[in-house]
């Protein structure tokens, strides 16, 4: 019997947080809205009166602030949100839904309080994931507001010495080609001992790959010549994580872009687009990451030209693409930002844009398409790398409850372990429910994620069409066409260790 998203909802007022002050969610479901005849109701839809918010002149000439309320005055509090929420899918606590996080970011606000850690519990649970903006009648770009809570809580929260400490190693040592290919150098080395450590320290360790590839010379600053009459000319953002934990992924789209004519630019200065510091409200060096990399491609911009920056890593192009947002109040960037992100595009946008050649493998693989909340949610992509892979030759097929996040969600997997698991394991059992020969997807967090729980190969959506297009074979699904060739019948994948 298959189950439904409400399934894992037990019973709401049995486990809400009955911390002193916390209201139920029926009282979430009417705060901030007027008492009077026609206000909006637990389950109003878009049409009941908008939030009413009692900021003062003072707190609004704060332009955080100011934009933060005009997102609260869009909430109707209708609840659609809670069903396409992950969080309140499995533990089915108001204050785990964004209904009840915009509640708590609100009275913290308006409010002018620091965080609590009853308010950091639940903000923190939140996965950022932006399901809840897809699903949104009245359009409250959750986001942002989640975004500003996570500063607050940043700048008025002591967190304990633990979390104090791992925080900061993750948001120096990610960032960092070269710090976080020394750290996983140290993790493999005490990857064994994972099961012994305590919860987090455990996540972080068997996360670990197996395995650490050598750096390619791809990612240092130079330009790859179009293949054939140049049709564009465009930056590709090498990244942080993914050039050290798969290389490879570079490696094909630039082949893959190369090949249709584009040219190729990696920007000298540029690297990490911030958004790992900046979901742990860490304004400040995701903000110096997003101008350095504003630096870079407008220099290129400014010389021989740029008609787009190519981002493969969806959760950073989300972030990237809000570069006009975070930097608005800049005088030196507001400009220049708001113009990086409007040129912005995932490889399967461009890719869509420019047309992709007939297919020169015949394929004949059954994939099952994972779409990265980043890419669906945070983006709003959706057909593009579908209909890229079936023109490509793949028989394409889409993953049961596809809204719900896998628990990665950038530095997720590593601070919330334990509800991570649980999503990664929702995730795999619908995807392996499906019996496909590979998995595919957008995003570095995502792979390595799902890598983690189930045996079926996970290749990007990039490597795949180029090598439908003449590129090599991925390595992930080698295995799988070897086994073809030599006649034995393909194995439903048991579950990873």
């Amino acid at each position: 019997m298959e189950r439904s998203p409400g399934d894992d909802v037990q019973s709401r007022n049995a486990t809400r947080d009955t911390a002193p002050g916390l209201p139920s969610a029926a009282e979430i479901s009417m705060l901030g809205h007027d008492k009077g005849e026609g206000s909006a109701r637990a389950g109003a839809g878009a049409a009941g009166e908008p939030m009413q918010t009692s900021f003062t002149p003072e707190q609004l000439s704060d332009p955080d602030v100011a934009a933060s309320e005009a997102i609260l005055r869009r909430c109707v509090h209708c609840g659609f949100c809670t069903a396409t929420c992950p969080t309140y899918v499995l533990l089915g606590d108001e204050l785990d839904s964004p209904r009840g996080r915009i509640y708590l970011i609100k009275d913290m606000l308006e409010n002018d309080k620091p965080a609590s850690a009853q308010v950091v519990k639940h903000i923190d649970r939140c996965l950022s994931c932006l399901a809840c903006m897809t699903t949104c009648p009245s359009d409250v770009h959750y986001m942002h507001l989640v975004d500003h809570g996570r500063r607050r809580i940043e700048e008025t929260y002591t967190r304990p010495l633990p979390d104090r400490l791992l925080r900061s190693l993750l948001a120096t040592v990610l960032p960092r080609p070269f710090l976080f290919r020394l750290a996983l150098l140290g993790a493999w080395v005490g990857r064994p001992l994972a099961r012994w450590l305590p919860g987090r320290l455990s996540a972080v360790l068997a996360l670990a790959p197996a395995g650490i590839p050598s750096p390619s010379p791809v990612d240092r600053p130079q330009v790859f010549a179009a293949e054939g009459p140049r049709r564009a000319r465009v930056a590709l953002l090498a990244g942080c994580a993914q050039q050290v934990l798969a290389p490879e992924i570079n490696e094909a789209t630039i082949r893959l872009l190369t090949r249709h004519g584009v040219e190729v630019v990696i920007a000298r200065g540029a690297g990490c687009c911030g958004a790992l510091t900046h979901h742990m409200g860490k304004e400040r060096p995701a903000l110096r990451d997003a101008r350095a990399n504003i630096d870079a491609w407008w220099r290129e911009l400014e010389g021989a030209g740029l008609d787009a920056v190519v981002i493969n890593a969806s959760g950073c192009g989300t972030t990237v693409k809000d570069y006009g947002f975070m930097l608005r109040e800049d005088p030196a960037y507001a400009a220049k930002a708001a113009r990086i992100s409007a040129i912005t595009r995932d490889i399967t946008e461009i890719m869509s844009e420019i047309g992709l050649k007939p297919a020169l493998r015949d394929a004949d693989l059954a994939v099952a398409y994972h779409s990265a909340c980043s890419m669906q949610h945070g983006q709003q992509i959706r057909l593009e790398p579908k209909q890229l892979l079936s023109q490509a030759g793949f028989t394409v097929k889409d993953v049961p409850e596809g809204h719900l996040c896998c628990g990665s969600a950038g530095t997720y997997n590593l601070l919330q372990p334990a509800i991570a698991t649980r999503l990664r394991d929702r995730k795999v059992a619908n995807i392996e429910r499906l019996r496909p020969d590979l998995i595919a997807t957008g995003n570095i967090g995502c792979i390595t994620q799902i890598a983690a729980g189930t045996r079926i190969p996970i290749v990007h959506t990039a490597a795949l069409l180029d090598w439908a297009t003449g590129g090599p074979l991925p390595k992930p699904i080698e295995p799988l066409l070897a086994g073809r060739a030599e006649g034995r019948p393909a194995a439903m994948p048991e579950a990873a260790d």
